[in-house]
C-alpha cells in the first residue's frame, strides 16, 4: 500500500480507503462480513476509513468504532460526516436549517460515542451550499469544534455532480479536505476542484470511484435491486441502459490481465490531486483486489488518455441525490 499526504494535515493516508456507505445503506450488508473485510483492509495497510451518521443512523459509525476498538496499536484515521438537520440531499435551504451550531455539535457527540474516541480525525458535512460560506455560523462552528479539540480536521462532502459548488468555501481557507465523486465517468473535478485544493493545498477523497457498482463489470440490463435497496432509484431503467452501454465501451479497452473495477481504481490514482480513493468493500475478495490497486501504479499514458474520452457529462436529478 502506498500513501499520501492529506492536504495540509499531518496525516498520511493509504491510496485506497475503505468507504462504509454499503455496509449499511445497501441490500446484502451484513454486519460481521463487513468487520471482516475492513480488518483485512487494515492489515494490508489502509489506513483511511469513511463513515457517516447517515449509513444506517450510526450503524456504519458503530463498526468504525469496532474496527478501532480492535486495533489499538494501529494509527488509523478515522473519518465521519453530519447529515443536514433537514435530510435535504442536495443541499437545500439555509445554513440554519442544514447545519445550525447546536445540532453540529449534538451529531458530534453522537459520532463521537459510536466511534468511541475523545476527537473525530475528520469530520465533514455531508452537503454543501457554497452560498453558506457568507454565513458567520460556519466559520465559528467549525473553529469551536476545532479548539474543544473534539475534531482534528474539517471537511465538506460536495454534492453529486457539483464539483463547482465548494469552491468559496475553499478559498475561506478553513478546509481541510474536500469529498467529491471522481471516476472515469465523472471527471469534472479536474476543471476547477483539483486546481484549487492543489493552491489551498486541501486534501482530495475520491469517492463513488466505481459508480455505484457499474463500474465493477457486472451490472447489465437486467439487473435489478430491492426497494429498500438505494441503488434500485439510482439505476432506474433511464440511467442503467446508459451506464450499462457506457461500460460495455470501457471493457473493450481492458488490457490483458486486468480487470474493470482495477482499470478504474487506477484511473484515480493516476492523479496525483488525489489523496485516497473510498471503495466500498463488504468481501474480502474485493478488499485484496482493490487494494493491490496501489501497488500497481498509475496507468500507462495510452490507456489514460483514452479513458479521458469516456468522460460523461451529468446533472444532478431527483434519482440522484
Amino acid at each position: 500500500m502506498k500513501y499520501r499526504r492529506f492536504g495540509r494535515t499531518h496525516f498520511d493516508v493509504s491510496e485506497i480507503g475503505h468507504g462504509l456507505w454499503g455496509m449499511s445503506g445497501w441490500s446484502g450488508s451484513d454486519d460481521q462480513r463487513s468487520l471482516v473485510a475492513l480488518q483485512l483492509s487494515v492489515d494490508l495497510g489502509c489506513n483511511f476509513l469513511d463513515s457517516a451518521w447517515a449509513y444506517g443512523e450510526g450503524r456504519s459509525d458503530a463498526l468504525l468504532g469496532e474496527t478501532l476498538k480492535r486495533n489499538p496499536a494501529k494509527q488509523i484515521f478515522a473519518a465521519s460526516k453530519v447529515p443536514p438537520k433537514n435530510r435535504r440531499w442536495p443541499a437545500m435551504g439555509t445554513l440554519s436549517e442544514a447545519f445550525p451550531a447546536e445540532y453540529v455539535f449534538e451529531c458530534v457527540e453522537k459520532i463521537r460515542k459510536k466511534i468511541g474516541t475523545d476527537s473525530i480525525e475528520l469530520l465533514q458535512y455531508h452537503v454543501w451550499d457554497d452560498s453558506w460560506t457568507e454565513d458567520p455560523d460556519f466559520l465559528n462552528t467549525v473553529e469551536a469544534l476545532k479548539a474543544r479539540k473534539l475534531i482534528h480536521a474539517f471537511g465538506l462532502s460536495l454534492n453529486r455532480w457539483q464539483p463547482w459548488n465548494g469552491l468559496k468555501a475553499l478559498r475561506a481557507g478553513i478546509i481541510d479536505s474536500v469529498q467529491v465523486i471522481y471516476n472515469i465517468f465523472d471527471q469534472s473535478p479536474e476543471d476547477e476542484l483539483f486546481p484549487a485544493c492543489r493552491e489551498f493545498n486541501v486534501g482530495v477523497i475520491a469517492r463513488v470511484p466505481l459508480d455505484e457498482g457499474s463500474l465493477g463489470g457486472k451490472l447489465t440490463l437486467e439487473t435489478r435491486f430491492p426497494e429498500k435497496d438505494w441503488r434500485a432509484g439510482y439505476f432506474n431503467p433511464e440511467n442503467l441502459k446508459a451506464t450499462v452501454d457506457r461500460v460495455d465501451r470501457l471493457k473493450a479497452l481492458l488490457p490483458d490481465g486486468m480487470s474493470l473495477p482495477e482499470m478504474a481504481l487506477r484511473f484515480i490514482l493516476s492523479n496525483p490531486d488525489v489523496s485516497t480513493t473510498i471503495a466500498g468493500m463488504r468481501d474480502v475478495s474485493h478488499v485484496m483486489e482493490n487494494a493491490a490497486c496501489s501497488d500497481a501504479g498509475p496507468l500507462p499514458a495510452g490507456l489514460l488518455n483514452e479513458l479521458k474520452r469516456h468522460r460523461w457529462e451529468r446533472k444532478p436529478t431527483p434519482w440522484s441525490a
